[in-house]
């Protein structure tokens, strides 16, 4: 059988069809909000009003607590509503960058890994990642072409069917 290349296959239609319905769905959902350390400055006042309008809506938004996006999206979501957010480190708080502690101290939902202190940490980020994805409905990512980390969690919530908005910054 032969199928022409401007039709899209049946599968990607069904797929196509469930992330619009699930995007129209007025429900409140989890969403995950993850990015790269080192962000623009005006990239982050985008992340903080994207993170700020969604806890505002009344979405639960899920994050690790690393710097940059991060904790732009920590940063927000705690002068809307603290219990609208959860944050899941990659190791235990104290193995968090100093000037982080202050800011993850404040967050309500707190999970520690201290099991990945002994792990390099690009390796308990990742497995940090994939747990904040498998708890959430949505993904949105902002990174840049080789966040190798982040490009691999877009590409694993993707493969679970998680809606995923990537953004560039290069």
């Amino acid at each position: 059988m032969t199928r022409s290349l401007d039709v899209a296959s049946l599968d990607r239609i069904d797929t196509l069809a469930q992330e619009l319905a699930m995007l129209q769905d007025r429900s409140k959902r989890r969403i995950a909000i993850l990015g790269s350390r080192h962000v623009p400055v005006v990239s982050i006042h985008l992340v903080e009003l994207v993170a700020r309008s969604l806890a505002q809506e009344g979405h639960s938004l899920i994050t690790s607590g690393a710097q940059g996006v991060n904790a732009a999206v920590i940063r927000s979501v705690l002068e809307i509503d603290p219990g609208k957010l959860t944050v899941l480190l990659p190791q235990s708080l104290d193995r968090q960058p100093v000037e982080s502690r202050d800011q993850l101290e404040q967050v309500l939902h707190l999970v520690e890994k201290p099991e990945h202190d002994d792990l390099p940490l690009p390796m308990a980020s990742s497995l940090c990642n994939q747990e904040i994805i498998s708890r959430c409905d949505q993904l949105i990512c902002y990174a840049f072409h080789d966040s190798e980390t982040l490009l691999s969690s877009v590409r694993l919530a993707e493969d679970m069917g998680k809606v995923v908005s990537l953004m560039y910054f290069d």
